[in-house]
């Protein structure tokens, strides 16, 4: 199979790209895999594709730009020179843009390859009847959260004409089919990106660290956890420090600057900026305990996989696709109100007194993370293409068998 995959890659910080460069790893070792290609947006340093692992030949094509109107024809356009024999989409809502119509310009790709019979499959990694459009920093305004609703609505029916569309967490294949009537909806769980070898759950000498991971400044904000990091310090006398990992949301450009600058009084606070792909084991492996401050959620967490494979407790609001995550896959972790500075406190409190305790969500988080190695991942990927084309097989001839008795009779 030629495999084409419409996606941002590394080092672009377009959503979505580290979950590409995962997937496409995997993609490449598979056995039926002849060639990878992948139509990725412009980025002005190289294109992280120097794996250490064997695998197959893979072919980059820059062809789109983050709110380019030009989108789907470019995309189009490299389709038709690549030639693949199918394509994966990796979306989400504005994966090519924020603004409205560049985002839904591209978001037709699907049904441009639907056309021109081309087997393929979108991966939609949230879909908006499970946003918070206030929290989420789309928009507070409720005639616009209507508007955005009638939009998603259209977006989504648009979407769901391609041959599959794949959703990683049950409950939004329920309301997929309940609302839209779909019956090319699948669950393809969201996977862990890497399986190290199991932890012995014992931490560095040092301060405990208290780490989050991410973009901030929408529906990911800090404030309360530095805030309440600092409660724990005054009632336990713990020696605890709170490191920030990432990097703005691009909505809210200078955001954690402001924070830095708020709260510089306050000891022991480290922004480390945007964590290259290398230097994700060390964030995860030197951290106590990792910290979901979110006010809302917009799918299934990729930094609750990778928190889980790494073998650490987690402290999560109590809300949403986090809480379905913890039925769902058998992940653990403490909960907190998400507007509650003193709950979230009281929650990392029991983590980093209760040393039993901590190690025991630990070792479930990284038993919940080895159930779905991105390896097995990419394989159900490759089964659905094949169900696809098996399929597009089948009717081919008897669509060719009715014309030809049309013909005659007429």
């Amino acid at each position: 199979m030629k495999l084409a995959i419409v996606t941002a890659y590394p080092p672009s910080k377009v959503t979505l790209n580290e979950y590409a460069y995962h997937l496409v790893k995997q993609f490449r070792q598979h056995q039926d895999v002849t060639e990878l290609i992948l139509l990725t947006d412009k980025t002005e340093g190289d294109k992280d594709i120097e794996f250490t692992e064997a695998g197959c030949k893979v072919t980059v094509k820059e062809c789109w730009t983050f709110n380019s109107y030009k989108n789907i024809v470019s995309v189009t356009k490299a389709i038709n020179q690549t030639k693949p024999d199918s394509v994966l989409f990796n979306l989400q809502f504005m994966k090519f843009g924020d603004k409205k119509v560049a985002a839904a310009l591209g978001l037709m790709l699907p049904l441009v390859c639907k056309l021109k019979k081309i087997p393929n499959v979108v991966l939609l990694h949230n879909i908006l009847e499970e946003v918070d459009l206030g929290n989420a920093g789309f928009t507070s305004n409720k005639l616009m959260q209507k508007i955005y609703g009638f939009i998603g609505s259209t977006l989504t029916k648009l979407i769901l004409k391609a041959d599959t569309v794949a959703v990683t967490m049950q409950k939004y294949v329920d309301i997929l089919e309940d609302k839209y009537g779909a019956k090319n909806v699948k669950l393809i769980p969201h996977g862990t990106f890497e399986i190290p070898e199991e932890p012995d759950y014992n931490l560095p000498k040092g301060p405990l660290q208290i780490m989050t991971f991410g973009k901030f400044g929408t529906y990911k904000k800090v404030e309360g956890m530095i805030e309440a990091v600092e409660m724990v310090r005054k009632s336990t006398g713990l020696d605890l420090e709170v490191v920030i990992a990432g990097t703005d949301n691009p909505n809210v450009p200078g955001y954690l600057e402001d924070v830095k600058e708020q709260y510089k009084y306050i000891p022991q606070v480290r922004f480390t900026g945007y964590v290259e792909e290398e230097d994700v084991p060390v964030i995860f492996n030197e951290s106590a305990v990792v910290v979901f401050p979110y006010t809302s959620t917009t799918g299934s967490s990729g930094v609750l996989h990778q928190a889980g494979s790494y073998g650490k407790a987690v402290v999560m609001p109590d809300l949403g696709d986090l809480a379905l995550l913890v039925q769902d896959e058998g992940y653990r972790g403490e909960f907190f109100e998400p507007t509650s500075i003193e709950s979230l406190a009281l929650a990392i409190e029991v983590l980093v007194t209760n040393e039993a305790h901590r190690q025991n969500i630990a070792k479930e988080n990284y038993k919940a993370a080895t159930a779905h190695p991105m390896s097995q991942i990419a394989e159900m990927y490759i089964q659905t293409f094949k169900q696809i084309i098996e399929r597009k097989r089948v009717v081919s001839p008897l669509i060719n068998s009715n014309t030809n008795t049309h013909e005659v009779i007429l």
